[in-house]
């Protein structure tokens, strides 16, 4: 039984006095018809809630001088952030809200919180210098992010164009986590290292700042086939892998993220000298 236009108007109606308004989104169905969607779904923004969260948490931390957790916390929210888009792809619960949701909270775990951890820790004792750096990357990370809206269904999906702003978050989470555990009983802070340390490691903040917004290619991993079968010695070099990693994950994954950020000037130098070989 269809419902009379004058109960769709006073549901309206009463729907207007709510104080919150209800999600309304566009879509196609199964026939490629036009329809609108009320609400959004519950699972993959869950784990895009709980990569904010952990963004917040991490600044929270980074305030209140406990750089270890700040810095671990940013990992955490790295994890989730590769849990909502698959979660969402496998159940296939894509939507423009939660392409925009996950964005915004990339922007506060990827962005903000790495450059207020580095900045809190060290960058602050180059006073307006340590400050414009920071600001430097949170926003190369809004741009990369931006661009990346922009870009989605037209670039080539094995690729990022830039460093991907977790990969950078890694690359100065990963420092500062690595750094601090060199003290033995208290962790080692910024105000504790020569200037020049701290010199390089604005450099370094800076560095992954600009290949966020850079032209260099990327590999994205999209292409794993993760529900495919693989030869049992793959679990084995897995196990293994966890097993190096939990060894002394500050500096392994400081060196992982590393290794990924000059793999990309790295491929762009290779694939230039190809060119010129063959222009002779």
């Amino acid at each position: 039984m269809s419902e009379s236009p004058e109960g769709a108007a006073k549901a309206s109606d009463a729907e207007s006095l709510l104080p919150v308004d209800e999600h309304e989104e566009e879509g196609h169905d199964a026939d490629g018809q036009k329809v609108r969607h009320r609400g959004v779904y519950l699972l993959p923004n869950l784990f895009t809630t709980a990569n904010l969260f952990a963004g917040f948490f991490s600044i929270i931390s980074a305030v209140n001088g406990k750089f270890e957790i700040a810095a671990i916390t940013v990992f955490v929210a790295m994890v989730l952030d590769s849990l909502d888009g698959r979660v969402a792809r496998m159940t296939n619960t894509q939507s423009a809200f939660g392409a925009e949701y996950d964005s915004l909270s990339d922007m506060v775990a990827f962005g903000v919180a790495p450059a207020m951890l580095a900045y809190i820790w060290a960058l602050s004792e180059l006073g307006n210098v340590g400050l414009a750096i920071a600001f430097i990357y949170v926003a190369c990370a809004a741009r990369r992010l931006a661009r990346f809206n922009t870009q989605i269904g037209t670039v080539d999906s094995r690729y990022f164009i830039g460093l991907a702003s977790p990969a950078a978050a890694g690359v100065v989470a990963g420092t500062v986590w690595a750094v601090w555990t060199l003290g033995e009983k208290s962790g080692v802070a910024g105000g504790d290292l020569p200037i020049v340390v701290v010199l390089f490691f604005a450099v370094l903040v800076a560095a992954a700042g600009l290949l966020m917004v850079s032209n260099f290619k990327y590999n994205s991993f999209k292409k794993l086939d993760l529900k495919g079968r693989v030869p049992f010695v793959a679990i084995l070099a897995i196990v293994l892998g966890f097993a190096v990693v939990f060894s002394d994950p500050a500096r392994i994954l400081l060196l992982a993220f590393l290794i990924y950020a000059v793999s990309g000037p790295l491929q762009y130098l290779l694939r230039l000298r190809k060119h010129k070989q063959r222009q002779i």
